[in-house]
């Protein structure tokens, strides 16, 4: 959630188009791959990038973005720009489940018979969803109880009553195929590894294409700003932790340009790893140190930070941004646990004192 140093995401450009990253279009990132910019219904981010790669077969899609009428219609202006349609697409890639990412995919899929890939660690989120008529109350609340924030319970209820209806679950059928583990993926004459890389959810994948030196890098590397750790359902034990070893992981491949779900495109996948890393490590030593001054849950030490590249006070968020923070900071703080620098007895938090 904290936004890093550097060009802000509002008024980056991107090298590809010469104008913001938003801009409509489908901008040629490289010989056959083009960017193609949605809108978000959402004050925040703006857009996401959904990537075409052109193959005698047709195309692949990384991504494909929410599915939402505006979006719809300019993915289809976008694709027959470059003289192609949706009947041309014969496959989607998509690094994870997050509804700007997944629900345009599944629904073109089922609608056209198109296959539609996503990394088996995000079919627990897609199992809830698909049974939430069961459930007795949002599961976000249990976590934002477990980090502390039963203050914030009541008033994330009265955001679901404004939501009112259950998800459409049109929008979320399970996809054809399951990507399981690190493995090559044939696209046309291309080889695109794909790459497990959990973290902003436990099923993220990311795609490199070594041979034009490019990383479809989805939620996972952005280079403007970091994406939310611990706002996923059912909770991963320690996201933190699984986001550091993945960008550690992708600091491994051969540099490459990066080719982000939001924002503009990059030029140095180890830069801004090493960027992603340093950042969360100062965000360790912050919160360690809220620790030391007396925050004992995460919702605590959440209101002792500053949020956004602006380092907001806490109670300047709004509700929902005030529980993603809580539960960021919780994420942080269970990798504290993790390192011994911090023990946890239920949702407090305190200095180990084997460290102390």
């Amino acid at each position: 959630m904290p936004h890093d140093p550097g060009t802000p995401t509002a008024y980056a450009v991107s090298p590809d188009s010469g104008e913001h990253w938003t801009a409509e279009g489908a901008w040629e990132v490289a010989p056959g791959i083009h960017r193609i910019p949605l809108p978000l219904p959402m004050d925040g981010l703006k857009a996401i990038n959904v990537y075409t790669i052109q193959t005698d077969d047709g195309l692949t899609l990384i991504d494909g973005g929410w599915h939402i009428p505006l979006a719809r219609d300019l993915l289809d202006a976008s694709l027959r720009s470059i003289g192609s349609g949706f009947g041309d697409i014969e496959r989607f890639l998509v690094t994870h489940v997050h509804r700007d990412h997944f629900t345009m995919a599944t629904v073109l899929g089922r609608e056209l018979g198109i296959d539609v890939a996503l990394g088996v660690g995000d079919k627990p989120a897609l199992d809830l969803l698909n049974h939430s008529d069961e459930l007795t109350e949002n599961p976000f609340h249990e976590v934002l109880r477990s980090a502390g924030a039963d203050a914030l319970v009541e008033k994330w209820r009265r955001l679901d009553a404004d939501e009112g209806e259950l998800p459409d679950l049109t929008q979320w059928q399970l996809p054809t195929t399951w990507l399981d583990g690190d493995h090559a993926i044939a696209v046309g004459a291309r080889t695109i590894d794909a790459v497990h890389t959990p973290g902003h959810t436990p099923g993220h994948f990311v795609f490199a294409d070594r041979a034009d030196e490019l990383l479809f890098a989805g939620d996972h590397v952005l280079p403007t700003i970091t994406p939310s750790i611990g706002f996923v359902v059912p909770p991963a034990p320690d996201p933190l932790a699984d986001f550091m070893a993945s960008l550690a992981k992708v600091r491994s491949l051969p540099d490459l340009r990066v080719l982000p779900a939001h924002g503009p495109v990059a030029p140095s996948s180890h830069a801004r790893v090493d960027a992603l890393l340093a950042h969360h490590e100062e965000r360790l030593a912050d919160s360690l140190a809220a620790v030391d001054a007396g925050g004992s849950t995460a919702y605590e030490v959440a209101e002792q930070l500053g949020w956004t590249r602006h380092l907001h006070a806490f109670d300047t968020l709004d509700w929902f941004n005030q529980g993603m923070a809580a539960m960021e900071t919780k994420a942080h703080l269970d990798l504290l646990v993790s390192r011994g620098a911090l023990s946890l007895d239920g949702v407090t938090y305190r200095p180990d004192e084997v460290m102390a």
